[in-house]
C-alpha cells in the first residue's frame, strides 16, 4: 500500500526527463519557393537543447540576413506547432547590394579608406554590404595604429536610395585623446642599450602609440647579434598614460676565432704551417660597442695585426665612429701602418653608411746594400665611403648571416720621394646563402679590390690567398694591384649542427708592377662541427694557375675553431 506513491513517483521522474531531453527542430519558412532556397543557402542551426537556444538563434540568422543585405526582412514571432517543432516565417523583401557610407575626413582620413574601398567620393565610399564589418573591422584597426585604441566605428542614420543602395554615416563613438608612449620598460635585459631604443628600434617616448609599428620595430631586435626578443610587446594603459613593455634577453655574441693551416713548401719540400687569431667582443659594457682584434701570421713571414673599434651612437646622438689600427710587416723588406676613422648612420637594422679618412705610412727596412727600386717609404692620406648591408638569421648557429654586401670606394694621393700621385681604389665584399631546402643550401661570395694610379709600389700592394679569399693558396702568398675572386659552396646539413660542403673558387689578378695577369682555381671540400668548445671548420683544398697542372703537393688543410662566450 505505501509502494503505490513511490512507484508514482519514479514513473513521473522518469518521465520528466524524458520531455526535458527532447530535442526542439527549429523550421524557418519564407513567402514562397524562392525565399526558402536563400534561406536555405544562408544556413542555419535546426535541433537545439531548449527554448533559449531556439530564440538565440533566430536572432542570429536575422543578422546574417543584414550581412547578406536583406536589412528589410520581417520574422514572426516563433510558433510552436508541437512538443518538439517550432516555425519561423521569414519575408526577406528586397536584397540591397551596395552601402554608401558618408564620413568626415577628419575624423577618418581619407588614405585609411583607401584600404577598404575603390569608390571614393569627396564625402562617402560605397562598399559591398558583404564587406560592411571587414570593412568597419579593418577601419577601427587603422585608427587604432594612429594612437587612438578606444574608439568604436558604428553606422547611423541608415536609408534606402534605391532599391539596391542604402545610405548610412559612420561615426566615432568614444573618441579619446590620442595616445602616446610615456615609458618605455625593458625586461629581462635591463641594461639593453637606451640609444638602440631610439635610434635603432626608433621607439621613442612621446611617440604616437601604434601597436602594429611597435611590433614591426621591435622584431628588429634579430638583427642584433647581442640581443633578441622573448615575445612581443605588451601595452599597459592607464587613466593617463601609456607604458610600453619589451622583452629583451641578452645573448652570448662575443667570440674567439682562430686557424691553423699547413701545406708543404715547393722549395724545400718540408710542412710549413700558419694560422691567425680573431677576437670579436661585443656588447661587454652595455653600450652596443665591438672590438675586434686580428693577428696573422703566414709562411711568407709576413705578420698582421689588426685592431678595430666600433662605437655606436656617440653622445646619444644618432652617429656612430668607426676606429681602425692595422699594422703588415713583411719579412724584413718593408712595415705598414694604417689608420681609419669613420663616422657612420644606421639607416635601417640592416642598412648603414660610413664616412671617412684613412692614413697610410710605410717603411722600407732593407739595408742600404739591398735597396729594391719598388720598396719606398712613402704617405698616402685617402677619403672614403662606403655602404653596408647585413641581413642575419638567428635560427641557424651554424649560418647566422644569409646576405652581406660591404662596398667601399676611396680617392686620395701618395707622397715619396717628393712626389704626389694621384691615387683610387676600390673595395666590395658580397656574398648570399641560397637555401634550397631545410638540409641544401649554396653559399656564393664575391670579393674584389683594385688599386689605380699612375705608378705603384710593391709595399702598396694588396695581399691576398687563403682560407678567407681563393683557397688551395697559402695565407697572403698573392700580391696584386687588381683581384676579383668566386668563393662557391654546396652546402648539406646533416642536422642543426653538423654539415659538409663542396669548394668550388676561381679568381683573376693583376700585378701591374710585373704587368702579370693571371686566372686561379681552387677545388676542395670541408665540413663544419658545432662542438662543446665551438664551431669548428676543416678545409681541404687544392689550387693551381689557370696553365698549372694539380699538384696534390700544392693541397692546404685550414682548421679554425670558433668559440662564442
Amino acid at each position: 500500500m505505501h509502494k503505490s506513491p513511490i512507484i508514482l513517483l519514479i514513473i513521473y521522474s522518469l518521465f520528466s526527463i524524458e520531455v526535458t531531453s527532447q530535442t526542439l527542430n527549429l523550421k524557418i519558412n519564407g513567402k514562397d519557393s524562392i525565399e526558402n532556397k536563400i534561406i536555405d543557402s544562408i544556413k542555419y542551426v535546426k535541433n537545439h537543447k531548449d527554448y533559449e537556444s531556439v530564440t538565440k538563434e533566430v536572432t542570429i540568422f536575422k543578422t546574417k540576413l543584414n550581412t547578406y543585405g536583406y536589412i528589410e526582412s520581417a520574422i514572426s514571432p516563433i510558433n510552436r506547432l508541437n512538443d518538439s517543432s517550432l516555425q519561423v516565417n521569414i519575408n526577406l523583401n528586397r536584397k540591397f547590394k551596395a552601402i554608401n557610407i558618408f564620413y568626415v575626413d577628419s575624423l577618418v582620413p581619407r588614405k585609411i579608406i583607401q584600404l577598404v574601398s575603390n569608390k571614393i567620393f569627396d564625402n562617402y565610399f560605397s562598399i559591398s554590404i558583404q564587406d560592411t564589418e571587414k570593412a568597419l573591422n579593418t577601419i577601427n584597426l587603422k585608427l587604432s595604429e594612429l594612437g587612438d585604441p578606444f574608439s568604436t566605428l558604428r553606422l547611423s542614420n541608415v536609408s534606402v536610395k534605391n532599391d539596391t543602395e542604402i545610405n548610412a554615416d559612420l561615426i566615432l563613438f568614444d573618441k579619446g585623446i590620442t595616445r602616446r608612449i610615456n615609458k618605455i620598460i625593458v625586461k629581462g635585459y635591463e641594461k639593453f642599450p637606451k640609444s638602440f631604443l631610439k635610434y635603432y628600434l626608433r621607439i621613442k617616448e612621446d611617440n604616437i602609440f601604434k601597436l602594429s609599428e611597435i611590433k614591426k620595430q621591435a622584431n628588429a631586435l634579430t638583427e642584433l647579434p647581442f640581443a633578441n626578443q622573448i615575445k612581443e610587446p605588451e601595452i599597459l594603459f592607464s587613466k593617463d598614460s601609456t607604458t610600453l613593455y619589451l622583452f629583451v634577453e641578452k645573448n652570448k655574441s662575443n667570440n674567439f676565432d682562430g686557424f691553423i693551416g699547413f701545406g708543404t713548401n715547393e722549395e724545400t719540400n718540408n710542412i710549413e704551417f700558419s694560422g691567425y687569431l680573431n677576437l670579436e667582443l661585443i656588447n661587454n659594457l652595455n653600450f652596443g660597442e665591438s672590438f675586434r682584434l686580428i693577428y696573422k701570421s703566414d709562411e711568407n713571414e709576413q705578420k698582421t695585426f689588426n685592431v678595430n673599434l666600433n662605437l655606436p651612437y656617440l653622445f646619444g646622438s644618432p652617429l656612430g665612429t668607426e676606429l681602425e689600427l692595422g699594422l703588415l710587416k713583411r719579412d724584413s723588406s718593408f712595415s705598414t701602418v694604417n689608420q681609419n676613422v669613420k663616422l657612420f648612420y644606421q639607416l635601417n637594422p640592416k642598412n648603414k653608411i660610413f664616412a671617412g679618412i684613412k692614413s697610410i705610412q710605410s717603411n722600407n727596412l732593407l739595408d742600404s746594400i739591398y735597396i729594391d727600386p719598388l720598396i719606398k717609404d712613402y704617405k698616402t692620406l685617402f677619403y672614403n665611403v662606403r655602404y653596408q648591408y647585413k641581413k642575419r638569421q638567428k635560427e641557424s648557429v651554424l649560418f647566422n648571416t644569409t646576405s652581406l654586401l660591404d662596398f667601399q670606394v676611396e680617392t686620395g694621393s701618395r707622397d715619396y720621394d717628393n712626389t704626389s700621385t694621384t691615387q683610387y681604389q676600390y673595395y666590395i665584399d658580397a656574398f648570399q646563402i641560397f637555401n634550397l631546402n631545410l638540409k641544401n643550401s649554396i653559399y656564393l661570395r664575391v670579393n674584389s679590390f683594385g688599386l689605380f694610379s699612375d705608378t705603384y709600389l710593391e709595399n702598396e700592394l694588396i695581399r691576398f690567398g687563403g682560407i678567407n679569399s681563393i683557397r688551395g693558396f697559402e695565407e697572403n702568398s698573392l700580391s696584386g694591384t687588381l683581384y676579383g675572386l668566386i668563393n662557391s659552396e654546396y652546402r648539406y646539413m646533416f642536422n642543426n649542427s653538423i654539415y659538409v660542403h663542396t669548394i668550388i673558387d676561381a679568381a683573376y689578378f693583376e700585378n701591374k708592377i710585373t704587368d702579370q695577369k693571371e686566372k686561379l682555381y681552387g677545388f676542395g671540400f670541408g665540413f663544419g662541427l658545432i662542438t662543446k668548445a665551438g664551431l669548428l671548420k676543416f678545409n681541404f683544398a687544392n689550387g693551381k694557375t689557370e696553365n698549372q697542372s694539380f699538384k696534390f703537393s700544392n693541397s692546404q688543410v685550414h682548421l679554425s675553431l670558433t668559440a662564442f662566450f
